[in-house]
Formats: C-alpha cells, sequence, structure tokens
C-alpha cells in the first residue's frame, strides 16, 4: 500500500509563495507517474502537475503554468512542488498522488493513490 506524508501548506497572501513536500513510500514500480492534484469547496478535482518516473518534461495545468514547478529527488521519492506568484483562486487541498504503469503525462496523470492532503490557503 502507498503511504504518503505531505507538508508545507499554509496561509500565504496573494503573491506569496508556498513549498509542498512529499515523501511517498510503500510501493517498488519500475514505471509510475507522481505528482499533484487539488480539491477546492464546491469545485471539481484538479490535476496540478505531475512528472514520470523515466523521465521527461512534467505536466501542469494551464491554471498554474508559470508559476508552479515540481521537482523530484527520485533515489527517495520525494517530490516538492514551489508554488508562487499565489492566488485566491489556488486555495485548496494538495494531495500528493500517485499512478502505476504512466510513462507519459503529457495529457496530466489518473491518479490511483494519494495521502491525506495539506491545506493551502490564499488570502489578504
Amino acid at each position: 500500500q502507498v503511504q504518503f506524508v505531505e507538508s508545507g501548506g499554509g496561509l500565504v497572501q496573494p503573491g506569496g509563495s508556498l513549498r509542498l513536500s512529499c515523501r511517498a513510500s510503500g510501493f517498488s514500480w519500475d514505471y509510475f507517474a507522481i505528482g499533484w492534484f487539488r480539491q477546492a469547496p464546491g469545485k471539481e478535482r484538479e490535476g496540478v502537475s505531475c512528472l514520470a518516473s523515466v523521465g521527461g518534461s512534467p505536466y501542469y495545468a494551464d491554471s498554474v503554468k508559470g508559476r508552479f514547478t515540481i521537482s523530484r529527488d527520485a533515489a527517495n521519492n520525494l517530490i516538492w512542488l514551489q508554488m508562487n506568484n499565489l492566488k485566491p483562486d489556488d486555495t485548496a487541498v494538495y494531495y500528493c498522488a500517485t499512478e502505476r504503469n504512466r510513462v507519459v503525462v503529457t495529457r496530466g496523470c489518473r491518479f490511483e493513490s494519494w495521502g491525506r492532503g495539506t491545506q493551502v490557503t490564499v488570502s489578504s
């Protein structure tokens, strides 16, 4: 069973930055994707960003392109989401998640497992 430890959420003013962290464990797949999705009250779940274990360009939702950056420490299954120029619309619970056997993330990921999430609130 995949386990996740997420951290880094909080309250930030518009224009500010936050860095989310996630350590995933409990799996030994050869191919997978790992990333983040978010869920805001009354809104549909949105895939924010993900990247494939085999490498290649990461996926970003249009709403976060140019502001968010995903990175990974493959040896330790750590990933980070650097979020800059945050907007009130970024307010949501952010979940670290994985999808087994995903090697191409051009169109995003269909996450199958995820953690408990971390709250991000952007407000003045």
